[in-house]
């Protein structure tokens, strides 16, 4: 089931996306409420299929490291309390998911987000993170700028 999953700058836990307005969008909180509210363009609103994580060689997209982090903790939600982990746990504990992430750009706060979302996508029975997560296919402006590349190497 392909959704749209996204996190608003600024307010906590994950949000699916339910409907579009002229000006906002509707999204329905992934937590026990399930309240839905506007989020407007003011709002720095990120869809986890664009997230990745730095490594020493490439980023990797979120939804890979997910199924890392799942195919790790067996489905379940993650063995480690990341509220209470050290800095060094969580380093280490995070190697066994992405062994070669970078050490010098991915900080804890993102370890623990990325935990933290981890364990709100398995409550939420979201654990196809491939499926779920993929990128969507649409006329966006890396699109936009292949063709013109093309019709720039056509014309000549």
């Amino acid at each position: 089931m392909l959704q749209t999953i996204l996190s608003i700058s600024g307010k906590p836990g994950l949000y699916k996306l339910v409907s579009r307005t002229k000006n906002s969008l509707i999204v329905e909180a992934l937590d026990e409420t399930h309240r839905r509210l506007p989020a407007f363009a003011a709002d720095k609103i990120t869809s986890l299929a664009d997230i990745a994580m730095y490594t020493d060689t490439e980023d990797v997209p979120l939804h890979k490291v997910l199924t890392s982090l799942k195919e790790q903790e067996g489905g379940k939600a993650a063995s480690i309390d990341y509220r209470k982990a050290g800095n060094d746990e969580l380093r280490e504990y995070f190697a066994k998911v992405l062994p070669n992430f970078d050490r010098e750009r991915v900080h804890n706060s993102d370890i623990k987000k990325l935990l933290q979302w981890y364990n709100i996508l398995v409550a939420n029975g979201i654990t196809d993170f491939d499926e779920s997560m993929r990128p969507t296919e649409g006329d966006n402006i890396a699109d936009r700028m292949e063709e013109k590349a093309n019709e720039a190497e056509t014309k000549e």
